[in-house]
């Protein structure tokens, strides 16, 4: 048992919450906590002796997954953590108005292209609140949310599947295609699947901005396309459409400014439409200038729709 007097801590919680997150590995738990794989292994065992269970499933020394009651601590600890969080923005929100740090994940595609006007009219708004950017898949985005690392997600594939997170459309867009001047596509009457098809195909990473509805439409066609390059960056794909290695398949507001010798076409009629979304963890408290931000990029969010799934101060 544990000395008199000692009770669970926050750091606890951490360990226990990181552990499931990196797969139960502790080492990257460590990594993430910034500590060392012993102190995390000793915060589990005395949390574990604290509550008279066992959290994990072990093999040998290694964990392996939670026990049925460890997936019942799971909840309670995600909900004690989310509180705290919350605690410390409320405390954050009264004592200082318009002053802190906005942290938004976003795909390369929305912070290059979609942003940029945004965050300006924001520091317009909020000079005194830093805004930090962070980059990446639409998968860690959603974990980056969900962990708190970040207060708003961006982006147009992934963050709608998660139950923790809620996500309000922000706006509408298509694909077009790209060649270069003289391309043979530009005198086509009817660009269709199959004449894409025909030519070997530059486009998004499996994830990634629509990508999933450009292999929808192929593969309900009975089309095998030749994608022979593909990234997550759209101004990378349009390089090397311009060194002649295929045809570019990218988001319509990255064609908006070509660079020079390449040609856009109208892809609408082809592959489904594509909603980018904004997403908060569920339950979070914000701060009033991150609802701002989030009604500036989705004005037809009400916030009534948000007041029900996160809360905030408003300002008098």
């Amino acid at each position: 048992m544990l000395p008199e007097g000692r009770r669970v801590n926050f750091q606890q919680l951490r360990s226990v919450r990181e552990t499931v997150r990196q797969g139960f590995s502790l080492t990257e738990v460590a990594n993430v906590l910034f500590t060392s794989q012993p102190g995390v292994s000793r915060q589990i065992r005395e949390l574990e002796e604290e509550l008279g269970i066992n959290i994990f499933e072990r093999n040998g020394k290694r964990l392996t997954g939670l026990t049925e009651p460890g997936r019942e601590v799971l909840q309670i600890i995600e909900r004690l953590l989310l509180e705290s969080e919350n605690l410390q923005r409320a405390g954050e929100a009264y004592s200082g108005k318009d002053i802190g740090t906005l942290s938004v994940a976003a795909t390369h595609t929305q912070t290059r292209y979609v942003l940029p006007s945004a965050v300006q009219n924001f520091r317009a708004a909020y000079p005194q609140v830093r805004i930090a950017l962070q980059q990446s898949a639409p998968e860690h985005i959603a974990e980056w949310v969900l962990s708190g690392k970040a207060d708003i997600g961006i982006a147009t594939e992934g963050l709608s599947r998660f139950d923790e997170l809620v996500s309000f459309p922000c706006y509408e867009w298509h694909h077009v295609i790209v060649v270069k001047e003289r391309h043979p596509l530009l005198k086509a009457e009817g660009l269709t699947l199959e004449n894409l098809a025909s030519y070997p195909l530059i486009t998004y990473d499996k994830g990634f901005t629509g990508r999933s509805h450009i292999d929808e439409a192929f593969r309900d066609r009975g089309i095998e396309p030749d994608i022979v390059l593909t990234a997550m960056d759209s101004d990378v794909i349009q390089q090397y459409v311009s060194l002649g290695l295929g045809v570019g398949i990218v988001a319509s507001m990255a064609a908006e400014h070509l660079p020079k010798g390449l040609k856009s076409l109208p892809a609408s009629h082809l592959f489904a439409t594509n909603v980018t979304r904004i997403a908060v963890r569920r339950g979070a408290f914000l701060r009033e200038y991150a609802v701002d931000f989030i009604r500036q990029l989705a004005p037809r969010v009400s916030l009534k729709a948000l007041a029900e799934s996160v809360s905030w101060r408003k300002q008098a």
